[in-house]
């Protein structure tokens, strides 16, 4: 097995070899800041604090993931994620240097977490949509599968790094090493080889017209419209769960942070798991709409479970089990999403996708923090388990989702310019890399 996942490495190629060791490795980084600035915002400023935090930067990231989401198609991509990750260094650099100096001030933190999603909105969709450009039909899934084992592998010791950093040291020890790790990301981007291709024009006519463009095609397309508007609905009550509430359960039962990196951990664990084949294996057995399905209604279950649950070890499993869910609805729907779209629209579809979730990542937190001024953390994460269950269940009613989910790959693939083809035709465009 072992060899065989050498010479699949071997097969990819420098260029895309470089790319997912940055991507790992910018994973590794953020991860050890997601620990580190929340644990740090909850100690000092408690709940409304980092409810405020949470429900601002998604308000961003809403806001310019659609408007820069032209960038992908217009601009170098080693460009974009060079610069992305400049602007994350210089992010965690200043972050760093104030928890150094005891400067708590939750307004600045706010600044530097929307330089944060800006680079992100930059970044995002071309890491989502770089793979189906670098890779022939072919070597996708297996590629996509690569991508997914070492994003799943920087999200496991992120966490790990981070919890174990604020338990031997402290937030600004872990903010260092944060910004050490993206530098190395940074200087490994710059080195990604692609080729080149024609740009497009880049007035502001043409912009707007691409933008309305992936919007539109987002929105007249029956099963994406019921496949987002249903997604948006869990991620409201799915977001809160795995990010902002996480803290704060972990200090309601007087832990330590290094049980927070525990946990976080237990998430990433999952999804590598569930990366290395395991969700596969699930979907070959059951089927792909079964699988999805079953690991979405699961996550609800489990967060429930949470919410009931005092025991370190009983949550840290539970990160576990949702992380392997996660990545069983993230295996079976993304690579097909990304096969069915158009080359040349592929990186505003994406950003689409992410505008949606930032939106319930806006409303999910907000609520959250609403609910947490007159409830406990453990009803508040009962209420987002049966919420994401409920809403879950209208996967069943998505137009054309069971019969896309269960297409091959080799049928997914340019299915949506098939099937609607005017969408498509009057932007097309090469991708410029």
């Amino acid at each position: 097995m072992f060899k065989a996942k050498l010479e699949g490495w071997n097969r990819l190629g420098r260029p895309f070899r470089s790319l997912l060791v940055s991507d790992g490795l910018t994973l590794l980084s953020t991860m050890v800041g997601y620990v580190a600035v929340p644990w740090w915002i909850a100690h000092e400023g408690g709940a409304t604090h980092i409810a405020l935090y949470a429900s601002l930067l998604a308000a961003v990231a809403f806001f310019s993931l659609p408007l820069l989401s032209p960038l992908g198609d217009r601009v170098s991509k080693r460009l974009l994620l060079t610069l992305g990750l400049v602007a994350l260094l210089v992010e965690s650099l200043l972050l760093a240097s104030m928890a150094q100096g005891g400067v708590y001030r939750i307004e600045w933190i706010i600044l530097l977490g929307v330089l944060q999603q800006v680079a992100m909105a930059v970044m995002t969709p071309v890491t989502m949509s770089i793979a189906a450009e670098m890779l022939p039909p072919e070597q996708l899934n297996e590629g996509l599968g690569y991508q997914r084992t070492a994003q799943a592998l920087g999200r496991l010791f992120g966490p790990v790094a981070g919890g174990a950093l604020l338990a031997v040291g402290s937030t600004a020890t872990a903010l260092w090493v944060n910004a050490g790790l993206l530098a190395l990301a940074c200087l490994l981007a710059s080195r990604i080889e692609l080729p080149m291709s024609v740009r497009a024009s880049r007035s502001v006519a043409s912009w707007m017209t691409d933008l309305r463009a992936g919007l539109a095609a987002k929105w007249k397309i029956p099963t994406e419209r019921g496949w987002s508007f249903v997604s948006f609905l869990v991620l409201i009550f799915f977001v809160p769960s795995v990010g902002m509430l996480v803290p704060l359960k972990v200090q309601s039962l007087s832990l330590s942070g290094a049980w927070l990196g525990a946990c976080e951990a237990g998430l990433s664990v999952g999804m590598l798991v569930g990366s290395l084949g395991g969700s596969m294996w699930v979907a070959e057995k059951v089927g792909r709409f079964r699988a999805s399905f079953g690991a979405i209604l699961c996550e609800g279950v489990t967060l429930v479970l949470l919410g009931l649950t005092h025991q370190p070890w009983v949550m840290v499993l539970a990160f576990t089990l949702i992380g392997a869910c996660v990545m069983t609805v993230v295996t079976v729907g993304h690579t097909h999403r990304m096969l069915a779209i158009p080359q040349h629209f592929r990186a505003r579809m994406s950003a689409v996708n992410l505008m949606v979730a930032q939106v319930g990542a806006v409303i999910g937190p907000g609520l959250a923090g609403a609910s947490l001024a007159v409830f406990h953390v453990d009803q508040v994460y009962m209420a987002c388990g049966v919420g994401l269950f409920l809403v879950a269940l209208g996967y069943q009613w998505v137009p054309g989702y069971r019969r896309f989910l269960n297409l091959s790959h080799d049928e997914a693939a340019g299915f949506y310019g098939r099937e609607h083809p005017a969408l498509f035709d009057a932007g097309a465009r090469r991708e410029p890399s």
